[in-house]
């Protein structure tokens, strides 16, 4: 089965790369995601046993989750597997939307591999949308469902969400992952655009923001949208703020990530104004990271990495993809290496949003 197998794998990745942006996908980690991480472990028996166990007790969410867990990836080469992974969704779409799955891709569907159930999903939630339009959990978690493939309904949804909930800052945080979702993608006017919108979202979010540890989480994302939308003094404002912030916070799950996405955002601001030698300095930095749970899953972002291969700097490349290596053991460095040793620049792909 080879229907659009790389679509699906890449935004299933960039659904766990967004979710895991988010405090609530992370010791914040519902119940709901914990189990369908269990559930990836299980055997095919168990599998089975739990499948006869739902047709006795269809309302048993936590079955239903784990078995989530176990067809994620079987889904996408298995037909028996994404048909049943699939049925599973909808239920829990049209009889408990109220279950915390539903708000991580886990519990999404894509609009081109999985078209037929994918619609029947979107006419589910619109329905629950109708039947309790303000909602704010209802609204966001339809509005997660539609992100990544029908981005104007989700906006929408986000926005609902905010009108019926305005002091919760979790619905403007995620209208601004929704405003820089594929920011590295676009050209010079429609970043910008995207960008200040999203740092207009996160914004709010900071100001009904009251605990630190939510705050440490999002300040890379809003320093990444500052530096894009052309807000100079704000990117360093955030990137200062983030490195201090590291400092009394060693050993939290984002000292790492704040360390490197910190760094980065020097850098490149840096070299924007023209000082090599400190972005490079940056560079080096942002690589010397313990890494973080994203960090270490996903990977280390590749923005001013390629921003200085453009300038021609390759060897203070080749040092950050070293030290990269010692939280993110993957093919793609010696990949990249390669690369850059033969004088190219990579594609670094996803590596460009994480």
């Amino acid at each position: 089965m080879t229907i659009h197998l790389r679509r699906v794998a890449f935004l299933g990745i960039l659904g766990f790369a967004l979710c895991t942006t988010i405090p609530s996908c992370l010791a914040g980690q519902s119940d709901g995601m914990r189990a369908a991480m269990a559930g990836r472990n299980l055997s095919a028996e168990a599998a089975r046993e739990l499948e006869l166990h739902v047709q006795s007790a269809p309302d048993d969410v936590d079955a239903r989750t784990k078995l989530l867990g176990y067809y994620w990836l079987r889904s996408h080469t298995s037909d028996e597997a994404r048909g049943a992974r699939q049925q599973h969704i909808l239920w829990l779409i049209r009889n408990r939307p109220d279950a915390a799955i539903l708000e991580t891709p886990f519990a999404h569907l894509d609009a081109i591999g999985e078209s037929s159930a994918y619609a029947e999903g979107k006419e589910a939630w619109l329905a629950q949308v109708s039947r309790e339009p303000k909602n704010p959990v209802i609204l966001g978690r339809a509005a997660s469902y539609l992100l990544l493939n029908d981005s104007a309904a989700a906006e929408s949804l986000y926005q609902r969400a905010e009108a019926a909930e305005p002091q919760n800052p979790r619905w403007s945080e995620q209208l601004g992952h929704l405003y820089a979702l594929g920011l590295s993608h676009r050209t010079n006017g429609e970043r910008q655009k995207g960008a200040k919108a999203a740092l207009d979202a996160y914004e709010r979010s900071l100001g009904r923001m009251h605990d630190d540890e939510e705050r440490g989480a999002l300040l890379s994302d809003v320093a990444k949208v500052a530096l894009e939308a052309g807000e100079i003094a704000k990117a360093q404002g955030y990137a200062e703020e983030m490195l201090k912030t590291a400092e009394s916070e060693r050993g939290s799950w984002n000292y790492g990530n704040m360390v490197h996405h910190g760094h980065l955002i020097l850098g490149r601001l840096a070299l924007r104004a023209g000082d090599l030698d400190k972005a490079k300095e940056h560079l080096l930095a942002a690589g010397d990271t313990p890494g973080s749970p994203q960090l270490n899953s996903f990977g280390p972002n590749m923005t001013l990495a390629k921003e200085l291969l453009e300038k021609g700097e390759r060897q203070a490349v080749l040092e950050y993809f070293k030290r990269c290596g010692s939280f993110w053991q993957r093919a793609e460095l010696e990949a990249w290496s390669k690369e850059v040793q033969a004088g190219k620049i990579p594609d670094f792909g996803p590596n460009l949003e994480y």
